[in-house]
């Protein structure tokens, strides 16, 4: 130990200590931020709704992301499957180093919702000494989902990121975001259910008094929209429901102008009808980017981890499905 001791200091003394670190902040320019962040505290980047994640290039053997207090992510690296973490201070995401080079790295946080609570705020990264960050490949198209607990992978194993909408749009090659929370309805309810007729267009994940979301801040090539699930629940009559689907498409179209916007048969079937017939009202308005996706037969009979939600292949038969489509864009 004391030989040890003295090399070491002996090291130092000669100007040999091993090089420090490279360190990325949160606002380091070749980190792309996809979905609904609070970038206010340059700092500190904050993503709200589900599914947010962040995309980076990086060149050495090892990365680690610095946290402010604890929370649950996944990573995945150079297109792996992605590894659940869990912690606060620096998370090592390469506890068996990588080959020496480039590598592209996404992060994905746990939503906070419901019970959950964790700290997801990203405060930059920590590379080998010498490295340096660059630019992940740019993807050629964006999607929007918007949804409740299906669309944020409620009852998944990874949550969002083994979600239909995640799983189709990294199939594809695409960006995507998932506008989504359990318990979501279309409409505002007496008794209190949060809809996205009024909180899809906030910043933060549907609660009461958040800021409005600037939609200039990205765009959006298609929305994808699965909403009506529980809007039956909460005593949503069918005209009415229809009504402001038919006004939401409307909104939506209003801040994405070029965007295809397509309306999902609620897996389980609810007011079917009702969607279809309100894509119908916006065609003969004249918007023709609007479609009727049909579900039907979509999940398979073990696709399912409840009555409502798919579990990890009813996500993955989803996605399947949805991914032609969506790559005719």
């Amino acid at each position: 130990m004391r030989r040890r001791a003295a090399v070491i200091t002996l090291t130092v003394l000669l100007g040999l200590a091993p090089p420090a670190p490279a360190r990325a902040a949160a606002d380091d320019g070749n980190v792309s931020f996809v979905g609904r962040w609070n970038k206010s505290n340059p700092a500190a980047y904050v993503p709200y709704w589900a599914g947010a994640y962040l995309r980076v290039g990086f060149t050495g053997r090892t990365v680690k992301l610095k946290q402010r207090n604890t929370v649950d992510l996944w990573a995945s690296i150079d297109g792996k499957p992605f590894t659940a973490f869990k912690g606060s201070g620096t998370i090592n995401l390469t506890p068996a180093v990588l080959a020496a080079g480039n590598h592209t790295l996404i992060v994905s946080y746990r939503q906070v919702a419901g019970s959950y609570t964790g700290d997801a705020v990203f405060q930059g990264l920590t590379l080998d000494a010498g490295a340096t960050t660059f630019k992940a490949p740019a993807r050629p198209k964006l999607v929007e989902f918007v949804g409740d607990s299906i669309t944020a992978g409620a009852t998944s194993s990874q949550l969002a990121v083994t979600d239909y909408a995640f799983k189709a749009g990294e199939k594809l090659g695409y960006d995507h975001t998932q506008i989504a929370i359990g318990g979501m309805c279309l409409s505002e309810t007496a008794d209190g259910c949060w809809a996205h007729e009024t909180r899809y267009w906030m910043s933060s994940g549907g609660q009461a008094g958040a800021d409005q979301w600037d939609f200039t801040r990205y765009r959006a090539d298609a929305v994808v929209i699965n909403l009506g699930t529980n809007d039956k629940s909460h005593g949503v009559s069918g005209p009415d429901f229809q009504a402001k689907y038919a006004a939401f498409l409307s909104r939506v179209r209003s801040k994405f102008p070029n965007a295809k916007i397509f309306a999902l048969r609620t897996f389980i079937g609810r007011y079917a009808g009702e969607t279809r017939a309100a894509v119908q009202a916006r065609n003969a308005a004249g918007d023709t980017a609007v479609s009727y996706v049909d579900t039907t037969g979509w999940l398979p009979a073990d696709g399912l981890s409840d009555s409502v939600h798919p579990n990890d292949k009813g996500h993955q038969a989803v996605a399947d499905r949805l991914a032609p489509i969506l790559g005719a864009l």
